[in-house]
């Protein structure tokens, strides 16, 4: 693969199962070169296997969602009908599940998400902003200034958020009459289920005192004609995505407990809606329930929950009984990563990537679909090979390994070491095109899960809490993790080349690259993208930097020693390392500013030092930024290692 081929890239995602288990709604989606664009179509699996695309794909066709008879689709896209099309938002459409010309039924000035068809299906709840009336007036010089009383003002990838609040709405799905605001407030609600009645619905958010301080939510519940929300939970922890037992008695959510103290585990839990007593199904498994990215809300079948969980570079789909009468057990297992699931009555179905192959559609061992057939027969995907590590204190560590395309025994090659975000998200087995493109360019690929990654015992994952909480801090075991990777790579594989060895990673990933080059010399170039440098400054201008007192245990301003100790630009004139910095203008999680301390400091220090902005990019660039940029990306970071480890 080389950085061309992000314009190939395709797959397939969200399947959503007919009510009577017939037909199958999936995304197609692929990358546009020309529009710099990501299309995405709707298709439908038909019972005697054929395929029928249902929507145009011209635009982005997202979120297939059947109506309870399966007449109908109801689907988002950012179609512009006549608007300018680069500046349309998404919108919720309909369409005739056996085809024909979708129906517009909204027509906000934001975007809409989170759909849900009421049971009786007179109704569609969604998630949608409502801005500020200030936000009519489109010269910035006269618009008002903006006034927040509120921490949680600006989101990554979302911009300003404090005066345009979420709400639920509710609205007829043959467009017969406006969309409904049923929730109000400055508040951001969320992810919204219906009572099997249709006469209630349940959603997340915080309504609480001080709810924008202590990254805590609750579930709420509130009338379909709206009136004031009755919480449901108890306020004491994370609510995720939920969704409404057929019974009406409980509600099945995504929970993470603790109160600014992070990472736990997150757990499947159920509440009896009238009674509201929770009862965690998932904690006996000691893994992550709630992957990132977010697969789907949990999800009835009977008196059962399916769910999916991270297992030691996996993604996997689980079910557990409701009433915890039974552990959890798995439903979709193997060396791989499930990335959409859905079931009705026995039937399930899901998408699947591994280290090799994009994402397709299985029922059981069975491939439905081969969307991306094209890529796979012009594109050669190199495999990866799993070893075990020890590090010094004897703590077993996951790694891998992928050999350079046109790999000839007796040569030895330059290496790239690879760190994940997070800290608490996991490498493994999905497709990567970041480790396909830098094989193909003839790099030997390390990666890793080392201490604080998520897939693995929630130990593992609070083990780099501190050093003002209980722990030793991040820079620390995971370092050590890290090195011995590199040093047992060096002793095992003999293709590895030490004298040639460079080390990259973004967020956390450029966190630790620029913390490694601070304590050691042995790699000759680095990469460090979108990272914390300046934990000091992050703690108020990351959009949340200050969650991060749950790792150090105390805010910036309780504790700034601790957060200078633990801050790479403090050890940055001990860096020799040549490094390449590479940040987006808009990113508000790893706000430029951590970059350009960086830089600064280096230049000053007359360091082999390379600064590179991206106009228009969050922080999630290298994976949704714009197709061309990503492109742009991967030459300047093949360019900065050729320059470095092989010139």
């Amino acid at each position: 693969m080389e950085p061309r081929d992000i314009y190939r890239l395709t797959g397939v995602s969200d399947p959503r199962i007919s009510p009577d288990g017939k037909r199958v709604a999936y995304v197609v989606w692929r990358v546009d070169e020309d529009e710099n664009s990501y299309p995405s179509a709707i298709w439908i699996r038909e019972p005697d296997g054929s395929d029928t695309q249902l929507t145009e794909g011209v635009k982005s066709d997202r979120d297939p969602r059947w109506s309870p008879d399966g007449r109908k689709i109801a689907f988002i896209s950012n179609r512009g009908q006549g608007e300018d099309d680069d500046k349309a938002k998404s919108q919720l459409f309909v369409v005739d599940s056996s085809g024909g010309e979708a129906a517009r039924v909204t027509d906000l000035k934001e975007d809409v998400s989170q759909i849900a068809w009421s049971p009786d299906g007179s109704c569609i709840a969604f998630v949608s902003r409502e801005p500020d009336p200030a936000y009519d007036e489109e010269d910035d010089r006269a618009r008002p200034p903006r006034r927040f009383t509120k921490l949680q003002y600006r989101l990554d990838d979302v911009g300003w958020i404090g005066d345009r609040p979420s709400h639920i709405f509710v609205v007829p799905p043959d467009g017969s009459g406006s969309p409904n605001a049923i929730t109000k407030g400055d508040f951001q609600d969320s992810h919204p289920t219906w009572s099997p009645d249709s006469a209630r619905i349940a959603f997340a958010s915080a309504r609480h005192d001080d709810w924008d301080i202590d990254a805590l939510n609750d579930i709420y519940v509130v009338d379909v004609h709206g009136g004031e929300p009755v919480v449901a939970t108890g306020t004491d922890g994370t609510i995720g995505q939920l969704s409404w037992s057929p019974a009406g008695d409980r509600i099945a959510y995504q929970y993470t407990p603790g109160i600014l103290d992070i990472p736990y585990h997150g757990q499947i839990a159920v509440i009896d809606v009238e009674e509201r007593e929770p009862k965690i199904l998932t904690s006996s498994l000691d893994r992550n329930c709630t992957p990132f990215p977010d697969l789907r809300e949990p999800l009835w079948v009977g008196d059962d929950v399916l769910f999916a969980t991270e297992d030691q570079g996996n993604t996997h789909v689980y079910k557990v009984a409701s009433d915890g009468s039974r552990a959890p057990e798995v439903v979709v297992g193997g060396e791989l990563n499930v990335t959409g699931f859905d079931a009705v009555g026995a039937r399930v179905v899901h998408t699947v990537t591994d280290l090799e192959t994009l994402p397709e559609m299985y029922e059981g061992s069975e491939r439905l679909t081969n969307v991306t057939r094209s890529f796979a027969s012009e594109v050669a995907s190199l495999p990866a090979e799993r070893f075990e590590v020890s590090s010094p204190d004897g703590f077993p560590v996951d790694a891998w390994v992928m050999k350079p395309a046109r790999f000839e025994e007796g040569t030895r090659y330059p290496v790239l070491l690879n760190i994940h975000g997070g800290p608490f998200t996991q490498y493994g087995n999905r497709f990567f095109d970041e480790f396909q493109v830098y094989a193909r360019a003839g790099y030997v690929v390390l990666f890793a899960n080392p201490r604080g990654s998520s897939g693995y015992s929630e130990e593992m994952g609070r083990a780099i809490r501190g050093p003002g909480a209980e722990g030793p801090g991040w820079g620390s075991v995971d370092h050590e993790d890290l090195m011995a990777v590199v040093d047992t790579a060096l002793e095992k594989f003999d293709f590895c080349d030490p004298d040639r060895l460079g080390v990259l990673g973004g967020s956390y990933g450029g966190y630790m690259t620029s913390w490694i080059i601070g304590h050691t010399d042995r790699f000759k170039a680095a990469c460090s993208e979108r990272a914390v440098n300046n934990w000091h400054s992050m703690h108020g201008s990351s959009d949340l930097g200050w969650v991060f007192k749950g790792y150090f245990g105390a805010f910036a301003h309780e504790d700034p020693d601790t957060y200078l100790k633990v801050s790479p630009l403090s050890y940055a004139p001990d860096i020799t390392t040549p490094l390449l910095i590479l940040h987006s203008e808009s990113d508000l999680r790893c706000p430029i500013e951590q970059a350009e301390q960086m830089f600064t400091t280096l230049r000053l220090l007359k360091r082999d030092v390379e600064f590179v902005r991206f106009p228009a990019e969050g922080h999630e660039l290298s994976r949704s930024g714009s197709p061309r940029h990503r492109v742009q990306r991967f030459e300047l970071i093949l360019d900065w290692f050729e320059r470095k480890l092989k010139e």
